[in-house]
């Protein structure tokens, strides 16, 4: 009992200890309310707002972008209504969240390159429009941030509160994508893209994390269980229905992989294009080895379910014909003009996603 009286003694004045700078640098944080234990928490080495959030992003033209975004190189494509923005990956990696508004609806949209994990959230939260910057800290190997309204801490991969006045809060996750950039280009001519005038001097196309991405690399100080199904640093993709979730390794994927899947009853499809560039491979983000870009949709269009195949490189139904792309989109034949709802899915390592989401089924082959 005594060495056990000890030990916890001992944890709890260690945690005091690594608190206590914590306390003295973020005087409006609530510490007394949080979700997670404080010892998941650990410094990710710069300080807080060391990697700057981009708060007034300007945008460009695709024809100007066309300048210095190589086609291959991944974007983060948002689009909400008639709207669409492309965030490069080449820019959201020194920055890591930009705070946005997109046709009237206030967003952060987040990358965190340590789990290779975009998600884009609305930052409106109990009625207030929430500005966010990055703590310095992670868990899990994934970002922490932070909203400058409270000081409270929130989980990038979850969108959850885990510190402060909205611990136990959760941000509405938008749909997003990443594809190459002229995948972008070609679905939205007409779209804007981040411009790389972004306030701060930064050597945007370089990665800094070159090599961080091989399949028998470590995370970068995680410390949580390792799910011995997958190798942890596995491109995954995430599918969730209903609080369902199931992985496909994207090393399963052929070329333009379609799939005809079904869970928790709603039909879905999920589309795998070869062609974008890895942005943690090499030193330059252009020339990164080919990954796949990949999304799950919704097969149900207008009181229908649609079947899809793949045919000569293209995405088709087999009901219309109609072609397809990895957005979703319908871009010639009967349904041109359509668009498959996008479901709650993305691509990260797969370390990442089974530490939030251990339960989750893994698809190991393709029909």
């Amino acid at each position: 009992m005594r060495v056990l009286a000890a030990a916890l003694l001992f944890a709890v004045t260690t945690a005091a200890a690594q608190m206590e700078p914590d306390r003295r640098d973020w005087p409006r944080t609530d510490f007394s309310r949080h979700t997670v234990d404080f010892a998941e928490i650990e410094s990710g080495g710069p300080p807080r707002d060391g990697i700057p959030a981009i708060d007034r992003p300007r945008f460009v033209a695709v024809r100007a972008a066309r300048e210095w975004l190589k086609p291959r190189e991944p974007v983060i494509v948002l689009r909400i209504g008639a709207e669409a923005r492309a965030y490069p990956i080449q820019i959201l990696i020194y920055h890591e969240i930009v705070n946005d508004t997109l046709a009237g609806v206030p967003v952060a949209v987040t990358f965190c390159p340590l789990c290779n994990a975009s998600m884009v959230y609305d930052r409106r939260a109990a009625g207030t429009t929430l500005d966010f910057g990055t703590t310095g800290k992670l868990r899990y190997s994934d970002l922490v941030m932070y909203d400058r309204q409270t000081e409270s801490w929130w989980q990038q991969f979850t969108g959850k509160g885990i510190v402060g006045r909205y611990a136990g809060g959760e941000l509405e996750r938008l749909p997003s994508a990443i594809v190459a950039f002229e995948d972008f280009a070609a679905a939205y001519p007409a779209g804007e893209v981040l411009s790389r005038d972004t306030g701060h001097l930064r050597p945007y196309g370089r990665n800094p994390y070159a090599g961080y991405d091989r399949i028998d690399q470590s995370p970068f100080l995680y410390t949580g269980k390792r799910d011995p199904r997958l190798p942890p640093m596995e491109r995954v993709l995430s599918v969730s229905v209903g609080g369902k979730h199931r992985l496909y390794p994207l090393s399963a994927f052929g070329r333009y992989t379609v799939a005809n899947q079904e869970m928790g009853g709603v039909p879905y499809v999920v589309i795998g294009k070869p062609g974008m560039a890895s942005p943690l491979d090499r030193s330059r983000i252009d020339e990164g080895r080919e990954i796949v870009a990949a999304a799950a949709f919704d097969r149900r269009l207008g009181g229908e379910v649609l079947e899809f195949a793949e045919r000569d490189g293209r995405i088709v139904d087999a009901r219309t014909g109609s072609e397809w792309n990895v957005l979703g989109e319908a871009l010639a034949g009967p349904l041109k003009g359509k668009r498959l709802a996008p479901l709650d899915s993305g691509v990260h390592f797969a370390f990442a996603w089974l530490a939030f989401n251990p339960d989750s089924e893994i698809v190991r082959a393709l029909p």
